[in-house]
């Protein structure tokens, strides 16, 4: 018996519908391949920590965003803080983020973090934040808490190598023979400080806010720029009323901030050493010996302290039990209430002092070398 044919309309609707499902099942491969890829070449690759169904599915999303990721929210913006607390999630972030005003969509933020897996590795800590950021930029940004600027302190009555230690934990990128090579030798042009002087007097004691990559001559010239500002008219008229000009006057200023524990006691302590020099006395101070004699090793400290008998005998023109006179250079860097002392000196008939013995910090003062010894600790 004869087999019979096949109706020649169903087999080319057969044909039509295998057609067409061939290239639904084109399109859909085309698709799930194109997505990522274009995402790929526009975002970058995407976290090898996605399947490939969140890759597909965060990779459509970012397309889908577009500007959102790489416009800022406003080209005119300025930075602004912005902490992240340790533990904080990704969403919290993100939407704080957007109610601050720094980025448009907390939504496209959280989806490109999770797309190139930087939202495992946001770092805790105060940023500076700018709406003039792109969402990309903003989120790179984060990876890293280390500020672009840190705040660097020096303390009143510090000397260079005490600076030049500090620098070691301070987040400058200067190490200490950078330093001290900088500083001992002061930049042209400075009216104040002898050609080729060490800065050493004039590295003037404050808190300053420094770019990160500030180098060992910009902080130098920083300090310098810093003195230069507070040395007023009136102080230089201060100094020229004493009969110092103001190099004599910083070096008179050092010894002054380091004798001087209470600030109330400065403008004393100067007419101490004004009395003295007038009438040819030795100063006979100790912060001079201890600058020449440097590190103490022991008490690892560049002040000792107690002085014994053979550390006044250092033959060194920074002994003043020894030399008569200021030291040839300051022996630290001053405080403005130091400078103001020597500047405006108390007018006293006192030619001695020495601590008291309650450990206040204050000091009895005296006329004559008797009352002296009768000040001292029974």
């Amino acid at each position: 018996m004869p087999i019979p044919l096949q109706n020649p309309k169903m087999s080319r609707n057969l044909i039509a519908f295998l057609i067409i499902l061939i290239f639904l099942c084109m399109l859909v491969i085309g698709v799930l391949l194109g997505v990522p890829a274009l995402a790929n070449r526009q975002y970058g690759p995407p976290s090898p920590e996605l399947g490939f169904s969140d890759q597909f599915q965060f990779s459509a999303r970012l397309l889908w965003y577009g500007g959102l990721l790489t416009q800022p929210l406003d080209s005119h913006g300025s930075e602004q803080p912005f902490t992240i607390e340790s533990g904080e999630s990704v969403p919290s972030i993100a939407i704080r983020l957007e109610e601050v005003g720094i980025i448009r969509s907390a939504a496209a933020f959280r989806a490109y973090l999770i797309y190139t897996g930087l939202d495992t590795s946001i770092q805790a800590g105060d940023y500076l934040l700018s709406p003039a950021q792109s969402i990309i930029d903003i989120a790179r940004k984060l990876q890293d808490a280390t500020p672009e600027q840190i705040t660097f302190v020096v303390l009143p009555g510090w000397r260079i190598e005490e600076i030049a230690v500090s620098l070691s934990t301070s987040g400058l990128n200067i190490s200490l023979d950078e330093f001290l090579t900088a500083a001992r030798s002061a930049p042209p042009g400075l009216d104040f400080l002898p050609a080729s002087a060490s800065t050493e007097g004039f590295l003037y004691p404050d808190t300053y806010i420094l770019p990160r990559d500030t180098t060992a001559e910009e902080l130098v010239r920083e300090f310098l720029r810093n003195f230069s500002l507070h040395l007023t008219g009136d102080l230089r008229e201060g100094f020229a009323r004493q009969g110092l000009d103001v190099y004599q006057a910083v070096t008179l200023a050092s010894i002054v901030q380091r004798e001087a524990v209470v600030p109330e006691e400065r403008a004393q302590i100067a007419s101490v050493f004004f009395n003295r020099l007038r009438a040819d006395v030795k100063l006979d101070t100790d912060p001079s010996v201890q600058y020449a004699l440097g590190f103490n090793t022991i008490q690892n400290t560049w002040w000792t302290n107690p002085l014994s008998a053979a550390d006044l005998q250092i033959d060194s023109p920074y002994n003043t039990y020894l030399y008569p006179g200021l030291p040839p250079t300051p022996i630290a860097n001053p405080s403005l209430s130091s400078l103001q002392a020597v500047a405006f000196p108390a007018e006293t008939p006192y030619y001695y002092f020495r601590a008291r013995c309650d450990g206040s910090g204050l000091h009895d003062f005296a006329v004559t070398f008797e009352e002296h010894l009768q000040n001292g600790c029974q």
